[in-house]
């Protein structure tokens, strides 16, 4: 049995991936079958900054490049994995994630967005309204989510 108060956050990074029209990327995971949304986002690998994770991790999710860094968060933010997730997800090692978040404006087109990448997380992907966000994102990352949006908004 873990016990999920001793382990520790995995240390990533989160976009919040803006267009010319000031909509929001958001994906459809592809290893869930809920309705579920959320903007990218991933680990920082060891001896990598946040900077260099956030440009890895959008080509990785996103297949692009085309994209200017507008804002970096002030601050981490964490989010806990529900309890029954932890042994599922990260193989167990971490109770959720200690994230930098970025607010980044893709300066390609929609066909620049190439979803179906060597390791493909999303299977759908759309723009969205900023304010629309957190109907779509599952409950666990809510709170996340509405500190990042609070911190940008004034960007946007």
């Amino acid at each position: 049995m873990i016990d999920i108060s001793k382990l520790p956050y995995r240390k990533g990074v989160g976009m919040v991936l803006l267009n010319k029209d000031n909509k929001v990327f958001v994906g459809k995971r592809v290893d869930t079958k809920s309705e579920a949304w959320q903007m990218p986002q991933g680990g920082i690998d060891k001896g990598e900054t946040d900077d260099e994770a956030v440009l890895r991790e959008l080509a990785e999710e996103v297949g692009t490049n085309k994209v200017e860094i507008i804002s970096k968060s002030k601050y981490w933010y964490n989010y806990d994995l529900p309890e029954a997730l932890v042994p599922k997800v990260w193989n167990g090692k971490y109770k959720g994630q200690r994230q930098k978040w970025f607010l980044i404006r893709f300066i390609g087109d929609d066909s620049d967005v190439n979803i179906a990448t060597e390791h493909q997380e999303f299977c759908e992907w759309k723009w969205v309204d900023f304010e629309e966000l957190l109907d779509m994102i599952v409950p666990f990352k809510r709170e996340i989510y509405s500190y990042v949006m609070d911190e940008f908004r004034q960007l946007i």
